[in-house]
Order: structure tokens, then sequence, then C-alpha cells
């Protein structure tokens, strides 16, 4: 008797059990054609949608959720997942609309984008910029790069967003006037006599000259020392400027600086004073530093093994520096 109630509880249970996995088997099937299907099918209206660059798929299925293109944020990024278009994503700014399935969001969001995000990084030189853009826009031609380099330093690095079919003169209007705000954003130093384009200048040196932070301003204030005592700068990277070429825009020098290029007007071993361009495009840092630099008598510096700066006032403590460090 106990063993006939015992397996008429386990029957019970088991049909207990499937009718509850069927259950959710539906609800499960119920969400998924509920979340995969468009919003509304019947609003074709277009809505200008951005991805920004960086952004990862949760926060992009967030962000157009947010924007109600999609019913859920988990089944379009399970989509994305089965599909393999998570590395496909592009960022940029695209045409949306409420009937697109998320299928057919995400297969839009890895073509098409109305406009290319393009990320310039700080101490680029314009050559440099130039093959980036060249990169991204089919309709570069050679002439982008001359009209780069007239602008160098002045073109601020950031990222921008740029529409596809976007012209050079577009570009360079964009840099510049984001340059003039970068730049009028740094408070003014009454006790810096130098022209805009001079403290520009030794904003692109510092950018190339500084790797950390907390050394820009002292990498400035050796540069003014040196210019203010008529002592060349003896800057290896505006001899690398002069020097680059597409292979390798920035070659390390095996020689001493004042045998390479000597006659050009870039060799700060041979030439005093500040070379006759910016050599980089600086960031806000580099900049704020040639506006304001520490007040110090430092005339040397040299970089460790880890990229640090070591600063002297006198020649046999620079070479001490050097025999020190291993350089």
């Amino acid at each position: 008797m106990h063993r006939r109630r015992s397996h008429s509880n386990m029957n019970r249970l088991a049909v207990f059990f499937t009718i509850v996995l069927v259950i959710i088997a539906g609800a499960g099937v119920v969400w998924w054609n509920h979340g995969s299907g468009a919003l509304n099918p019947n609003d074709t209206s277009a809505k200008l949608f951005v991805v920004q660059s960086g952004e990862s798929l949760r926060e992009i299925a967030g962000s157009l959720q947010q924007n109600n293109l999609i019913v859920d944020t988990n089944i379009f990024y399970l989509i994305v997942k089965q599909n393999n278009l998570e590395n496909k994503l592009q960022a940029g700014e695209f045409k949306l609309s409420a009937s697109m399935t998320p299928l057919q969001i995400a297969q839009t969001l890895t073509k098409g984008s109305l406009n290319v995000w393009i990320t310039i990084p700080e101490g680029k030189r314009a050559t440099e910029i130039a093959q980036i853009l060249q990169a991204h826009f089919p309709q570069y031609t050679p002439d982008w790069e001359q009209k780069l380099i007239s602008q160098e330093g002045y073109l601020f690095p950031d990222t921008y967003l740029f529409p596809q079919d976007v012209t050079i003169d577009q570009i360079i209007s964009t840099m510049r006037n984001n340059f003039n705000k970068k730049f009028d954003s740094v408070p003014t130093n009454p006790d810096n006599p130098f022209t805009e384009k001079q403290i520009v200048t030794v904003a692109s040196l510092v950018e190339r000259e500084a790797k950390y932070p907390e050394d820009r301003p002292l990498v400035a204030s050796v540069i003014y020392n040196r210019l203010n005592s008529g002592m060349p700068l003896q800057i290896d990277a505006s001899i690398q400027y002069a020097m680059g070429t597409p292979s390798n825009w920035w070659p390390v020098l095996t020689d001493s600086g004042g045998n390479i290029l000597p006659n050009s007007a870039y060799n700060t071993y041979t030439r005093t004073g500040l070379p006759p361009t910016p050599i980089s495009n600086p960031g806000l840092s580099s900049l704020a530093a040639a506006i304001k630099p520490n007040q110090s008598s430092y005339l040397y510096y040299v970089s460790d093994k880890n990229g640090h700066n070591h600063y002297e006032t006198t020649l046999s403590q620079h070479n001490a520096d050097i025999t020190r460090y291993g350089l």
C-alpha cells in the first residue's frame, strides 16, 4: 500500500513539474517573440540615434530602450551575440525607427553610419592625422595632408563626429574652433611675454618630451630658461619631426643631435631659439604648461627608462644623471 501511494505521489509531482516547465517555456516563447519583434510596427518615423565611441553593447542596448526603439535590452543583447555582431557595431549616427526589429537595428548599427567618429590622440603630427583621416574617408585626396600641415599645432586632439561626406576645410575649421575654445579656457599669464604661436610651439615640444602630466610644467620651464639664456634647446623631438617618414614618423636618434640634419631649421642642437613651427598638436595640459610653466632654475633634464624626467641646473649634475639612470 505504501509503495502504491509513493508511486502515485511521484506521478503527481512529475505531472506538476511538467506543467510548470510547459508554463515557463511558454512564457519564455512569449517573452522572446514579444521582445524580438518591432516595438511599434506602425511607427516608421526615423529617429537619429548616436552610438558613442567606446560604448559597450549593454550601454547601446540601454540607450536604444531609452529612445523607445526596442522592447527589451536583454533580448537585443542576446540577438547581437547570437548573430556575432558585437565586434561589428560601429560608433556614429544612424537613422532608426520603432518599426525595425532588434535584428534589423543591430544590422544597421554595423554599417551605414551617417557620421564617423574620429579620435585624434595628443602629440600627433599633422601627417599622422592625415593618415587617420585617410583610413576613414574615401574622399581623401593628397592635398588634405598639405592643408593639415599648414595648421600644425592647432589641430586640437579630441574625439570628433564628422559627416561621411565632410571636406578637409570643414575638418580643419572644426579642429581649429575646438583649439580656440580650449586655448581660451586656460587662465592667462601676464608674466609670459611670448606670442600665441611661440606658446603653441613650446606646447608641441612639451607634448613630445613629457610622458607624464607632472613633468609638463617642468619641461616648459627648462625650455623657457634655455630660450631666455640664449642656449640651444637641444630637443631630439624637433629633429625627429624633420626626419620623420610615413613608415616612421618619430625615428629614434642613434647619433648626437648636432650631427643629424645640421642645416635643418628644426635642429635645435645647431640653432638657438624655437623651431619655425610647432612639431605636434598638443593637448590641453601641455598648452597650460606652456602658458604658465613652473618657476625653476633648471636647464637640463633626462628621462629614465620609465619615462620619468630628472631635472638639474648644471651640466655636471645632468651628466651624473645620465650615468645614474644608465642612459
